[in-house]
């Protein structure tokens, strides 16, 4: 037979490819239980907008129909609420589908892109996947104010003449992590021109730190900056698969040539045009994450487990074992959670933050599987 992964780019040949949270409906069909709760993707427990939902009914006899291509409504709603004009903004099949974009774009043999270690897996997914260089920079120590956090210095200490893209995600995933205003700006300010940085803030809605910056506000700035955001996490749109990016009008108008057209479908923009506009389900969402991370931080301490602390809408605890054993058994127990060895933390694991009833079963299965 032929082979077709030798026929293939040289990295796709090595590409393993991204593993998403089991499925509560997989759980169920696999163990043949009911009831199980998924804490597992950083998913909004409260679902959607209540008037994104109520826009959508509008919009289903029109699904014959091709998307508005160019998404203007909705880009014409982002560019006013982060002050920017409307050809800034690029609109993504999620905002994984941007970070595709710029590796498309400014990627290649023979070119490299920075990230820190622990950072979201698809920032070297992309870059392997275009076979250029991917710089994983040593992440903060355990020990420190942001417990394997971006180190910046050591970041800035990778980036060379080849390098066409640094990912700084604030907060990060899986670690919760996040950088202050001051640095994370002199840190951009301080890389070559030439160098695209991309500020990744799916979580940055649901962040609280004094000091936590809006960096879609540097763009005019910094012409070599991308910042992404997405609808998946605190607008509850993660099955539209919606996101978006600011960035100079220069840098937006490469991405959107090699952007797919109709990549965003009709009731993506509609349902984000109306969640955009609803606040109330913001702070609602806001609240009940704050609480959330009190109840499980709280929970965490009193089973004496390390974690790392988050502004996210998760944690990421230290089972001080190899994890998979522990997994597996609150999958039994019906609590989907994730494993994160993959991001170089082979003990821990993440737990979406749910609501208080979700949090508590939680702990509760954990009890009895550590008791195990």
């Amino acid at each position: 037979m032929i082979d077709f992964a030798a026929l293939a780019v040289p990295g796709v040949q090595a590409l393993r490819p991204y593993e998403p949270g089991k499925p509560v409906e997989t759980l169920e069909r696999e163990l043949g239980i009911r009831d199980a709760v998924k804490l597992a993707s950083n998913e909004n427990p409260l679902g959607p907008s209540p008037r994104a939902l109520e826009s959508l009914r509008d919009v289903l006899g029109n699904l014959h129909l091709y998307p508005d291509g160019n998404g203007f409504a909705l880009k014409q709603a982002l560019a006013e609420r982060h002050g920017v004009a409307t050809p800034q903004i690029i609109l993504g099949n999620g905002s994984n589908e941007i970070l595709e974009l710029m590796a498309r774009t400014w990627l290649a043999p023979g070119r490299n892109a920075v990230f820190s270690q622990h950072a979201f897996a698809v920032y070297p997914l992309v870059v392997q996947a275009v076979s250029a260089e991917g710089r994983a920079a040593p992440a903060l120590a355990a020990t420190a104010d942001q417990p394997f956090g971006h180190d910046l210095a050591a970041m800035a200490a990778r980036v060379d003449a080849d390098t066409r893209v640094v990912f700084v995600a604030n907060p990060n995933n899986p670690t919760g992590t996040w950088l202050e205003a001051g640095a994370l700006e002199a840190f951009v300010a301080q890389l070559p021109e030439e160098t695209l940085v991309v500020v990744d803030e799916a979580y940055a809605e649901y962040v609280e730190a004094p000091g936590y910056p809006d960096a879609t506000q540097w763009v005019e700035r910094y012409p070599n900056l991308i910042v992404t955001r997405t609808f998946s996490k605190i607008h509850g749109l993660a099955g539209l698969r919606l996101g978006y990016s600011v960035s100079s009008t220069p840098v937006a108008e490469l991405l959107n040539r090699v952007r797919q057209p109709f990549n965003v479908n009709s009731l993506a923009q509609v349902a984000g045009l109306a969640a955009l506009a609803d606040t109330e389900h913001v702070q609602k969402s806001v609240r009940v994450n704050r609480e959330g991370l009190r109840q499980v931080g709280e929970g965490l301490d009193a089973r004496g487990l390390d974690y790392i602390p988050s502004v996210g809408n998760f944690i990421t605890f230290d089972v001080r074992r190899p994890p998979g054993a522990v997994y597996d058994a609150l999958l039994r127990e019906g609590v989907i959670v994730r494993p994160v060895a993959n991001y170089g933390l082979p003990t821990h694991l993440r737990v979406t933050i749910g609501r208080a009833a979700e949090n508590a079963r939680f702990l509760l299965a954990l009890d009895r599987v550590l008791a195990a």
